[in-house]
């Protein structure tokens, strides 16, 4: 089964024809980050009319680059939910015309789903059940994939996601957007135990997570020492910041494998291409005997790849749409 998949909740404009599920015939993206790097991040409106002026040429390029035409596309997924209302609509009011006008069906997808489903792109032998780490600028979630459209939440952010938690310090520190991808890298050459800062808890969920009150230590950290006139070791700095998020998110991770006895784990989202991430996630896994799986990270961040393979799974599940179909700002995985 052929399906055309559309992406288009954030600041990329993504087009993708998978096979099947698991077999990318092509993935086309149009990135808009050097646009929004001169306002230190994505502005809503822009990204909106951004989406607007590439979607049909980004889903035409994903067609011809597939050597699929149109003609033997046999559904069209996009994704629906959740992101910035105005780019949804630009995909999801795209894919509507499309699908009416060429007879074919409509899948919506939700893109934390999506995100899951990059893992079955780069490792075909991968099947439900499995335990997912979601970790991305919006969203950071523990969820048990049952199937392939059964989950079940089991921790989430209280406040920041981790990738928000990473822009903002970064941009409290005066590395420029995106800042996560830049403090990861500055973060290599640095001493993770030259700061000390908090591991934050949520009381009666611990295996939810709570960036803000790390975020504010940095910002804090930053101004006593602006104030002081002492100089902050950047590498230092970045490198601790990150190794304590990635304390909170490997923490309640294992912790949840231990409670639900998962032996596959999998994580997924932007953040999930993180160095010290995948470092840690291995290192705990060989460990206990577990088996680890992450995207390449050509398919960690935003791509419709991941859009079309999620979609041939709610294909087969009777999730299809029909014109009413409309986009969600907010909506739960589940």
């Amino acid at each position: 089964m052929i399906i055309l998949g559309i992406e288009s909740s954030c600041d990329e404009t993504a087009a993708a024809v998978v096979e099947d599920g698991r077999k990318v015939l092509s993935s086309v993206i149009a990135s808009q980050v050097e646009e929004h790097k001169l306002y230190g991040g994505v502005v809503p409106e822009i990204a909106s009319r951004r989406h607007s002026e590439a979607i049909a040429g980004v889903v035409r390029q994903a067609l011809a680059d597939s050597g699929k035409p149109l003609s033997q596309i046999d559904a069209v997924a996009v994704t629906y939910a959740p992101g910035l209302i105005g780019a949804l609509l630009v995909g999801v009011n795209f894919a509507k015309g499309l699908a009416l006008s060429a007879g074919l069906p409509l899948i919506p997808v939700h893109h934390l789903r999506g995100h899951i489903a990059s893992n079955y792109l780069t490792s075909p032998e991968l099947e439900p059940p499995f335990l997912c780490l979601v970790v991305s600028g919006g969203h950071s979630h523990i969820i048990e994939v049952k199937s392939y459209t059964q989950l079940r939440v089991l921790g989430k952010t209280r406040d920041d996601a981790a990738g928000e938690a990473f822009d903002k310090a970064a941009r409290a520190m005066g590395i420029p957007y995106p800042g996560g991808v830049e403090m990861d890298r500055i973060a290599e050459a640095g001493n993770d135990q030259a700061y000390q800062l908090p591991r934050p808890r949520v009381d009666g969920a611990p295996l939810d997570f709570s960036f803000s009150g790390l975020k504010t230590a940095v910002i804090n950290l930053l101004h006593n020492a602006g104030q002081k006139g002492t100089e902050v070791n950047l590498p230092d700095l970045c490198a601790s910041y990150r190794r304590a998020v990635v304390d909170c998110l490997t923490e309640n991770f294992l912790k949840a494998a231990e409670q639900t006895g998962t032996q596959n784990l999998v994580a997924a989202g932007g953040v999930s291409a993180n160095r010290l991430l995948r470092r840690n996630l291995q290192e705990l896994c060989a460990k206990s005997g577990r088996k680890l799986y992450v995207p390449e990270l050509s398919l960690c961040g935003d791509n419709a790849a991941m859009i079309a393979s999620q979609g041939y799974y709610e294909y087969l599940a009777g999730n299809t749409a029909g014109m009413e179909l409309n986009a969600c700002a907010q909506r739960s995985i589940e």
